[in-house]
């Protein structure tokens, strides 16, 4: 009898075991599978371009797989999600590389439009190029991205409407994911520009930079929550992603504040951002993860969590304590 309960209680633990192996295998299972339409939150999200010193985007000077491997190394650790931006010879080895380190990362994988029809050409090829990607790594591209800021009214590579939304639409029957064009808040937010491009996309994917509009820190989350706000009472009825919003390290010239960045307040703002974000449901990409060098030494050049050398800025301290050096990792003001 002593014998039979043993064996009971023994089948009854291995029974337990089992059901609690499948149950964790069903949550790690459900949180790769992100979907950006969900009303959940899917996790952190950044912007991912891997250009160092010496690289450059429009020269197809990419950087090398080793150099990419180390970034999504790094990324890994607190992200779930990259938006890449171009369907080119960096995408391809970002996603061959998370395919074959079995790197925990899904793409938003960007498709570049140049200004048309200067490069009617290279957008041809760029649309072939995202399509072909996105249905090779089905397992990690979640979502493609048809154009950057190609419709605002201050864009230098516009794309007229009616073949941005050709483009859309092509993609779309290529492609087994959600489809959208990233662009300013202020586009979207006019219905009599944008109405046409809303219906079009799967969500309303938004860039929000309240420090592009001369706001400090001390207002820049509740900027953030009223752009956000007046965007969803003006599209109610589309997902609305924030594909951008940052805060930078350094700043010049007269479209900010004096001195608005300054690492201090990016890490305010990153803290702020990622909190409300996730209590709200709001999925967003920061912009972004390192400095790029081929954008210029001023404010462009200094959006990163991260410098163009891989080292933590402040807002990233508590995170990647290794990768803390005792030099500036921003420029100074004089």
């Amino acid at each position: 009898m002593l014998l039979q309960v043993k064996l009971l209680i023994t089948l009854l633990i291995l029974a337990m075991s089992v059901s609690c192996s499948k149950e964790e295998y069903k949550i790690d299972s459900t949180e790769t599978n992100i979907n950006l339409l969900n009303d959940d939150w899917p996790g952190k999200a950044i912007a991912y371009s891997g250009y160092r010193v010496g690289h450059h985007p429009d020269s197809s000077i990419y950087p090398s797989q080793a150099e990419v491997l180390e970034d999504l190394k790094i990324i890994e650790k607190n992200w779930k999600i990259i938006r890449t931006y171009g369907a080119d010879q960096h995408a391809s080895d970002v996603l061959e590389i998370i395919k074959r380190e079995k790197i925990n990362i899904k793409v938003l994988l960007g498709i570049w439009l140049y200004a048309e029809p200067e490069r009617i050409n290279d957008n041809r090829l760029q649309i072939t190029k995202g399509i072909e990607l996105a249905n090779k790594y089905k397992d990690i591209v979640i979502a493609v991205n048809v154009g950057n800021e190609c419709q605002v009214h201050w864009s230098d590579h516009k794309v007229p409407n009616e073949k941005l939304i050709s483009y859309i639409k092509e993609v779309k029957t290529k492609v087994n994911v959600p489809l959208t064009t990233a662009d300013s808040w202020d586009y979207w937010a006019d219905l009599s520009q944008s109405a046409r491009l809303i219906e079009v996309v799967d969500f309303v994917a938004v860039h929000i930079y309240p420090i592009w509009g001369k706001v400090d820190i001390d207002k820049g989350m509740s900027a953030t929550k009223e752009i956000y706000d007046s965007l969803k009472s003006v599209i109610p009825n589309k997902k609305i992603v924030i594909t951008e919003a940052g805060w930078a390290t350094y700043t010049e010239g007269e479209l900010h504040v004096p001195k608005a960045g300054d690492e201090l307040k990016q890490k305010r703002y990153y803290a702020e951002l990622m909190k409300w974000s996730q209590e709200n449901n709001v999925t967003i990409f920061w912009f972004e993860a390192f400095d790029e060098p081929w954008k210029g030494t001023g404010t462009e050049g200094y959006w990163g969590l991260f410098t163009e050398g891989r080292k933590a800025k402040r807002a990233m301290h508590k995170l990647y304590p290794k990768l803390i050096i005792d030099e500036p990792t921003s420029p100074s003001y004089k």
